[in-house]
């Protein structure tokens, strides 16, 4: 089954993502269980879901991050600590988004990675072939702009 188009505003917030990773040569994008996924250093930083953001946080801040406002688990029977799903009118100031970004960032070098798994072929000569490229795109410097998702700020 193809996969399904993304929304306009789905579209901006990943572009708004990217300019702010933008400064980094670590980050690769791609599909997630159903998001839109940001890897910084291999890790699962941030994600898009619609109009929402997943960020991977501290664990251990767990408690604290799950009575903010416009914040909800990622897993509400304590599976996945430290995943939060952020509503849009939790990121809607650039402080706001600021602070999520910042703090996802902030936390990925003490994430864990999790090892991706081998994609199996049936066939020997297949496993000969050159190895697959990283998927990751060419980073170029974007300049700062204005994204439709921090209109509450002016």
């Amino acid at each position: 089954m193809p996969a399904r188009p993304l929304s306009d505003e789905t579209l901006h917030l990943i572009d708004a993502i990217r300019a702010a990773l933008a400064h980094r040569s670590d980050v690769e994008e791609r599909p997630l269980f159903g998001t839109y996924a940001f890897f910084v250093d291999g890790k699962m930083c941030i994600a898009v879901k619609g109009e929402e953001l997943l960020v991977r946080l501290p664990p251990d801040r767990h408690g604290a991050l799950q009575e903010m406002q416009n914040t909800r688990e990622l897993s509400p029977g304590g599976g996945m600590q430290g995943y939060f799903w952020v509503e849009p009118n939790g990121y809607a100031t650039r402080a706001q988004w600021n602070y999520w970004v910042e703090e996802a960032l902030a936390y990925n070098p003490l994430a864990k990675a999790s090892p991706r798994k081998k994609k199996t072929t049936n066939t020997p000569a297949a496993a000969k072939k050159a190895p697959a490229s990283t998927g990751t795109k060419p980073k170029t410097k974007a300049a700062a702009k204005k994204h439709s998702i921090f209109e509450a700020d002016d």
